[in-house]
């Protein structure tokens, strides 16, 4: 039987062991998504050496059905739609419009209070390794990684804690290399693998984006 995690930060610390190869490289970057990626993030960060930062993703609900995603967005425009899910249920592009409209506004917002007047790192030429605390559809990781790949990243890296194997896999045709340090063959909900999975709250990214910045203070 798989062991869940205690915690994000514990899921980080053992994401970072898996990690090791790209530890004290100056080419290294980690870029979370948020809110639930960000205590993982921290971990990952820590142990490697390398700069923390936020990936700025949201998915795109069905109406009604929050919890499963038709697809998502990131910083610089992207949109990225799950086709199976949006033809399956007949969703209309108003409806995908609308929705979309309502999560653009909530990432300019998140982008304000997150980055605090601080510019989207450069990542041209650099290694990006994006963390999540988890994968379900993968469709936030596909958006951010399609945004990375317009800015210039050299490699990507996809890493989270626990995932489908499936969606582990096909993440493999959009990034570099792809580490999911748990896939457990039944999968309901990112959730279940872990014993506290309490809401990450605003405060808490920018305390932890802080806190990395003072134990590596060094220009992104």
């Amino acid at each position: 039987m798989v062991e869940r995690f205690r915690d994000r930060h514990e899921a980080g610390r053992r994401l970072a062991d898996a990690l090791g190869t790209y530890a004290g490289r100056d080419d290294v970057l980690v870029l979370a998504l948020p809110r639930g990626g960000v205590p993982v993030g921290y971990e990952v960060a820590l142990a490697l050496g390398a700069p923390l930062d936020v990936m700025q993703v949201r998915k795109l609900g069905v109406p009604g059905h929050e919890e499963l995603a038709m697809g998502a967005i990131a910083s610089g425009g992207v949109r990225i739609l799950s086709e199976d899910v949006v033809e399956s249920l007949g969703i209309p592009d108003r409806v995908i419009a609308t929705v979309a409209a309502a999560e653009e506004h909530e990432l300019d917002r998140r982008e304000r209070i997150y980055r605090e007047g601080r510019p989207f790192p450069d990542v041209r030429g650099r290694i990006v390794i994006l963390v999540d605390d988890g994968l379900a559809t993968g469709s936030t990781m596909r958006a951010a990684a399609a945004a990375l790949r317009a800015q210039g990243a050299d490699r990507l890296v996809a890493a989270v804690p626990v995932a489908p194997k499936e969606t582990c896999d096909a993440l493999r045709n959009l990034v570099d290399e792809v580490i999911c340090a748990v896939t457990p063959e039944s999968f309901l909900a990112v959730g279940e693998w872990y014993e506290d999975f309490t809401q990450t709250s605003d405060a808490d990214v920018q305390e932890l984006l802080r806190r990395a910045a003072a134990a590596r203070p060094r220009r992104l």
